[in-house]
């Protein structure tokens, strides 16, 4: 069940092979990545956004607020990458040959006691085409739920929430979109009562579309938004459902 210490020694098994490991920065990817690097004496590369060339990419830093560009002369790289980045890749074609490698022996480190899944009809959130979310200004859980539901449905949407309405209790914790959330780059991203704090921008800005809904028109998240709406969000969220 892909436990971090097995699945970091059966790469470590072939590795040699190998001048690059990539690994998804996701919470699987960033538990396996780093065992890897540690093991072969290197450092990873965490995070990136782009591929300047072999050993150089890009990775974003203080909240995305600045692009570091990142060289390696280690003879492996280990990198993890966030996939919103880059553009989804032909599901058809490509010349990489699938081989079948011996499987190492159990670490005995860790065992796998089960595994507790939330089940939701939504699309899941990263990787949504629509994502509809809330902020503190919602004021609590019944009102979010009321507010945000009926839009989200009308577009088929996942839902996501600040981080301020997941601490407020009014989301559960997996909506949370951010820098300590979940980094999302839907095809359209709607922000209704969010202020915008850098922590959630950095989680979001790289939507193809933005919208935002808030009463207040010097909220920060006007900035990064291709289109903006200054209005009470317990108004516009159930006009524009009801004209869906």
């Amino acid at each position: 069940d892909g436990l971090a210490e097995n699945l970091a020694a059966q790469v470590l098994a072939i590795a040699g092979n190998y001048s690059h490991i990539l690994a998804p920065a996701t919470a699987s990817g960033k538990n396996v990545a780093p065992r890897i690097a540690a093991k072969l004496d290197v450092a990873q590369i965490s995070d990136i956004t782009k591929v300047v060339s072999a050993d150089t990419f890009e990775r974003p830093i203080y909240a995305g607020n600045a692009i570091a560009t990142v060289q390696s002369i280690d003879a492996t790289k280990v990198i993890t990458v966030r996939g919103t980045g880059f553009d989804a890749a032909a599901a058809t074609g490509g010349s990489a040959a699938v081989e079948n490698a011996a499987a190492v022996a159990d670490s005995g480190k860790s065992s796998f006691v089960g595994r507790e899944v939330t089940k939701n009809d939504r699309p899941e959130l990263t990787a949504a085409k629509i994502i509809v979310s809330g902020g503190r200004a919602l004021g609590s859980a019944e009102k979010f739920n009321e507010v945000m539901t009926p839009l989200a449905d009308k577009l088929g949407a996942a839902i996501g929430a600040s981080r301020a309405a997941v601490d407020a209790g009014y989301a559960p914790n997996d909506l949370q979109v951010g820098q300590t959330g979940k980094i999302v780059a839907p095809q359209l991203y709607v922000a209704a009562g969010i202020s915008g704090a850098i922590q959630h921008l950095a989680g979001m800005k790289d939507s193809k579309v933005i919208v935002a809904i808030n009463k207040d028109e010097e909220a920060p998240i006007f900035s990064v938004a291709d289109y903006g709406l200054v209005a009470d969000l317990f108004e516009a969220v159930p006009e524009m459902a009801s004209k869906l």
